[in-house]
């Protein structure tokens, strides 16, 4: 294995210090391992608080700032984070409007957010919870029952964030959040397993000639593995899943994103891919992000969140934001 770090037991925390130092912006509280806005809450404002794992970077500390999350709670590499965690984050954002707590739905996630809320609502902080489970490729996990929260965690937090800068209420900051994820599909493919450092070996088998169809974004089986096929076929295949699900149709906000070890010439590719499939369906892809953005550490492969687009929701997807991950507009 190599690696560009320290030690397998100070992964996280070094990463921290060097997003501290690299965002003036943020305040990182390295040993709580919690993300702020470095301005702190504003009042009326509902705070936005989401976390999971780490080796998903930019999500989620990525994605704090201006018109996103106020808080993130990294845990250890795809571990979740503690109750401690989401407790101190939740009344560290509250400016007295609640709370939002956003949750990839994963076990260990669900149950720590699930505790936290209920300790929170004890000391007097209103919270409330989304609960993102975008994907298709396969209905129950190794680490989740129902769905897995993929890349349409991104969507949510962007556009409910946008809504919590408006001043809207904590009610309103959820309705928008739960239709982003109604409205919203993914599905992933990998090319290669990813290497954990504490493992320092990758998480499944994988041969060359092979590619898995629905992996997760821990290294969880997907639906099928199949011999390796060119992009288009790759794309097809995903978006056939997707459109199944939920046929494609009008505007949509679509997300091609690697998983870590890919290519960006290679996510155009299949981009292209995708949009010459949304136009044989007479849809199209009004709004588009093309990069890492969920990631599974070092792996290779690709996922396609699809998003059904409203009015409300295109304007909230263009309204500004600033975070180390996603900026535009200001």
């Amino acid at each position: 294995m190599k690696k560009l770090i320290n030690g397998v037991d100070s992964v996280v925390t070094d990463a921290l210090r060097g997003l501290a130092a690299a965002h003036p912006g943020l305040r990182v509280d390295v040993d709580n391992q919690i993300v702020l806005r470095a301005s702190g809450p504003r009042p009326g404002k509902v705070g936005l608080v989401s976390g999971g794992g780490s080796g998903h970077e930019p999500l989620h500390a990525g994605f704090v700032g201006y018109g996103m999350l106020d808080a993130a709670c990294p845990g250890e590499i795809f571990t979740s984070p503690v109750p401690d965690q989401m407790i101190a984050a939740s009344e560290a954002v509250n400016g007295g409007a609640g709370v939002l707590h956003i949750v990839k739905n994963y076990t260990g996630d669900v149950l720590n957010f699930e505790m936290a809320a209920e300790l929170c609502t004890e000391e007097g902080v209103e919270v409330a919870s989304v609960l993102v489970d975008d994907d298709v490729a396969v209905q129950d996990s190794l680490y989740t029952a129902g769905r897995r929260g993929t890349g349409a965690t991104l969507f949510v937090e962007k556009i409910a964030g946008a809504m919590a800068e408006t001043g809207a209420p904590l009610a309103e900051v959820t309705r928008v959040a739960e239709a982003v994820n109604a409205r919203s599909r993914s599905f992933g493919v990998a090319l290669s397993a990813c290497t954990t450092p504490a493992a320092g070996s990758p998480t499944f088998d994988l041969k060359d000639t092979e590619v898995e169809l629905g992996i997760g974004i821990h290294g969880e089986p997907g639906r099928a593995r199949s011999a390796m096929r060119g992009a288009r076929e790759l794309v097809h295949t995903a978006m056939d899943a997707l459109d199944e699900d939920m046929p494609v149709s009008g505007d949509n906000l679509v997300m091609v994103n690697g998983m870590g070890g890919t290519p960006l010439i290679e996510l155009y590719i299949a981009f292209a891919e995708v949009s010459d499939y949304l136009a044989g369906k007479g849809a199209r892809a009004a709004r588009s992000l093309v990069g890492n953005y969920v990631t599974s550490l070092d792996m290779q492969g690709f996922s396609i969140t699809v998003c059904r687009l409203d009015d409300e929701l295109t304007r909230l997807w263009d309204a500004p934001v600033e975070t180390p991950g996603l900026r535009w507009g200001r």
